[in-house]
């Protein structure tokens, strides 16, 4: 090989490497996935995963968002923890036949760069109010005041157009659709998303994601920052035990369930002194579920209701009103947990069926109660003198210095007793009366054996 020959294949093993080393040193992507209703565990999922990411030198984040909605606070967590983030957030509506509904919309205007993948939509991003947005048809000569409850719906929607419209101007997007789609709840397709400027790219997966948005600098926490992502490595975060655990309790319907075992727990530890086990699961339970509520849009009406029937029912079992208490807390639980949820979202309502399933296992319990307190009333008093007196047993021990003494057992106890006539063992006595530690009594008739007069 010539000496040129030998310059060509130093300079082609020089390019090589400068190839594999940028390839090697394109820092890694991270992925993390939003499906289902946005709430406590999607903030917290989401807020460690951008933490997650600036620890392992992402150079992008890409949440992947298919979702109907969800709390307006939990949104809000979310969307700070974007624009305070210094590694670029990319929201991507996918896969096809996904959506990113109310929330999801603000999410995907407050991201660097918003995409979506053909078949998707957004929008319909209105706040909604728990029983809509009440009001009274107005006389056709004389216009009708707006009541507190809709003066209170126009504060909301203006507050959540003056924040969508925010987030547009920061990112460079179509304000005046961000607006419509809170005043009037419209929705666009993908492709129409990107026509009116209302997303940046439409892509048909990731990898085509990534393939558009190599070489693009764009500005994340006060810096340029630009991508190079074609080809470079994906992370994929998923949610982890503690995002799946606190969706699972942050859910309503288990929240309620909670309480009720808690209640219920604690209830059979107090009859039951030293099981250990109701005490032990009630506790937690009931922790679990007051921890819930709190992260929850819960109205402190039910709540209180919730709370008020779950003492009357823990009355009735300490303090019997043959159900007059126990049934009463029972009608205030249903109320409470109809009225709980202060929110009409998809996902964070509880069933009438559970509430109603719920409130039959208190009645059944409650009867339960009303029945063994009735049946304590008529039993027969077995400790005391009233148990003591017309009992019969028999001489277990004989008085040495006395024939008419012995002793027998009673109430699982020795009684030293005292009759008119003489004892033998294993006579036949009944209790007649007592006298302190002593008691009287008679010998009990016993039949002749056979043969005798």
């Amino acid at each position: 090989m010539n000496s040129r020959g030998w310059r060509c294949l130093v300079l082609c093993l020089l390019l090589l490497g400068l190839g594999t080393g940028s390839a090697m040193a394109a820092n890694p992507v991270a992925v993390l996935t939003v499906n289902d209703a946005i709430g406590p565990a999607t903030a917290d999922y989401l807020i460690r995963g951008l933490d997650r990411a600036k620890a392992e030198n992402a150079q992008l984040v890409v949440i992947q968002i298919d979702t109907p909605g969800g709390l307006d606070s939990s949104m809000r967590e979310i969307i700070k923890a974007i624009l305070a983030s210094p590694v670029p957030v990319a929201s991507f509506v996918a896969p096809s036949g996904a959506r990113a509904a109310s929330a999801g919309t603000y999410i995907i205007y407050a991201s660097h760069i918003a995409a979506m993948a053909p078949g998707t939509n957004l929008g319909a991003a209105t706040p909604v109010q728990i029983g809509g947005i009440p009001g009274t048809k107005p006389e056709p000569d004389k216009p009708a005041a707006p009541s507190n409850d809709e003066t209170l719906a126009r504060k909301q929607i203006n507050d959540a157009t003056a924040y969508i419209r925010s987030l547009a101007h920061l990112r460079g997007r179509n304000a005046d659709w961000a607006e419509k789609a809170v005043r009037e709840s419209v929705s666009l397709p993908a492709d129409e998303a990107l026509k009116l400027k209302v997303i940046d790219y439409l892509a048909s997966d990731l990898p085509a994601l990534l393939k558009q948005l190599d070489g693009k600098t764009l500005q994340a926490g006060g810096q340029a920052v630009t991508l190079h992502t074609a080809g470079s490595p994906i992370i994929e975060h998923e949610p982890d035990w503690r995002t799946r655990l606190l969706a699972v309790i942050t859910n309503p319907s288990v929240a309620l369930m909670l309480l009720m075992i808690g209640v219920y727990g604690l209830l059979f530890e107090f009859m039951n002194p030293g099981s250990g086990v109701g005490g032990v699961l009630g506790g937690i339970c009931l922790l679990l579920g007051l921890y819930a509520l709190q992260l929850l849009p819960v109205n402190f009406a039910g709540v209180g209701l919730i709370l008020l029937g779950l003492a009357f029912m823990v009355a009735e079992a300490f303090m019997p009103s043959f159900g007059v208490i126990g049934f009463g807390g029972i009608v205030a639980f249903v109320v409470g947990a109809v009225i709980l949820m202060d929110t009409d979202l998809p996902g964070f309502g509880i069933p009438l069926a559970l509430i109603i399933g719920l409130a039959v296992v208190s009645a059944l319990l409650v009867m339960l109660l009303v029945g063994m307190a009735i049946k304590a009333r008529s039993r027969v008093l077995v400790s005391g003198d009233a148990g003591l007196v017309d009992s019969r047993t028999t001489i277990c021990k004989l008085n040495p210095d006395d024939p008419r003494g012995g002793w027998v057992q009673l109430q699982g106890e020795q009684w030293q007793v005292i009759c008119a006539t003489p004892l033998h063992l294993g006579q036949a006595v009944q209790v007649v009366g007592r006298h302190g530690l002593l008691l009287d009594v008679s010998a009990v008739d016993e039949p002749s054996p056979q043969g005798e007069p």
